[in-house]
């Protein structure tokens, strides 16, 4: 199965359809309720949400789904019966598998209850309609890719005694997104050293600049405290954003001390100096943190 531990948990809806094509005659047995098993709909739409509920034990790649809703309509048409499914699930991964699967099996109940009567039934048409959610829902929220930069607070990294692991992770992280080849700076620890380097990057007009490092316990650790006292406007929501999603995986996230906010039209977020905490931290912000590109733009 695909590892999606990484993954932020997002409202997730899915929308599909089916058809099962029968005669004149077994649609006026529907109408009239003259069908020898039952009311066709009733069994039907109890099936669809039983199958829907069983689909990661039918496919072997489905990962465990919670179906926080779902609706299971039918329509009479001409030649046969139209079913009509939506899900919705606040999850890591789409709902449309089992959307599908519960038209499919709501489908086969009623060719099952309609067999006796018609030896012309067909299934047909079972598709995905639409499907929201996850990350092509949160690619929405920015149109051209954000001018980035990326600043290294490491005394140790400057002097070139320890090798820099975490920044060519955000690096790839943010190349998914099509941020190329974002400036990077390595500084040292001290507080004015960042102040400085942050303030010259947004004189330089930069839409967003990460920190790595520096934001621990340590007598050297103060990432935290030179960006707090230069900001204008704080973020505590995307702090939040990232320390659930850390915390989730790694308990000693709590011990991270994080900041985000603003400065005219830039946005300072301050990330871990480790390649965990990095991978963690941007996982739960990107793409939707570029959104606020747009919001700081001056009207």
């Amino acid at each position: 199965m695909n590892d999606i531990s990484h993954k932020t948990s997002t409202l997730r809806e899915a929308e599909a359809e089916g058809k099962v094509l029968c005669s004149k005659e077994t649609l006026l047995h529907i109408t009239q309720n003259t069908v020898p098993k039952g009311n066709i709909f009733e069994f039907a739409r109890a099936a669809a949400f039983f199958g829907a509920k069983k689909t990661d034990q039918l496919l072997p790649h489905c990962h465990p789904v919670t179906i926080d809703g779902m609706d299971i309509d039918f329509v009479m048409e001409e030649n046969g019966i139209k079913i009509v499914g939506k899900a919705k699930s606040v999850g890591r991964t789409g709902i449309e598998m089992e959307i599908l699967t519960g038209v499919s099996i709501a489908a086969l109940t009623i060719y099952d209850m309609l067999k006796p009567l018609d030896k012309s039934l067909e299934i047909t048409g079972i598709r995905l309609l639409a499907k929201k959610g996850g990350k092509s829902e949160r690619e929405k929220y920015f149109q051209t890719s954000p001018e980035c930069v990326l600043l290294v607070c490491s005394d140790d990294i400057k002097k070139g005694t320890r090798e820099d692991k975490a920044s060519p992770i955000a690096i790839s992280l943010l190349a998914k997104y099509k941020v190329e080849s974002p400036s990077t700076f390595v500084v040292g620890n001290a507080a004015h050293e960042i102040q400085e380097k942050i303030q010259e990057e947004v004189k330089k007009g930069a839409k967003f600049i990460f920190t790595i490092g520096g934001t621990g316990l340590g007598e050297q650790d103060n990432t935290y405290v030179a960006v707090k006292s230069v900001l204008e406007k704080e973020l505590d929501g995307v702090v939040a954003a990232m320390r659930i999603h850390s915390f989730d995986r790694n308990p000693l996230a709590m011990t991270s001390r994080l900041i985000a906010g603003s400065i005219g039209q830039t946005t300072i977020i301050t990330l871990p100096g480790s390649e965990d905490g990095v991978k963690e931290c941007l996982g739960a912000i990107l793409p939707t943190v570029f959104k606020l590109q747009k919001m700081l733009i001056k009207k």
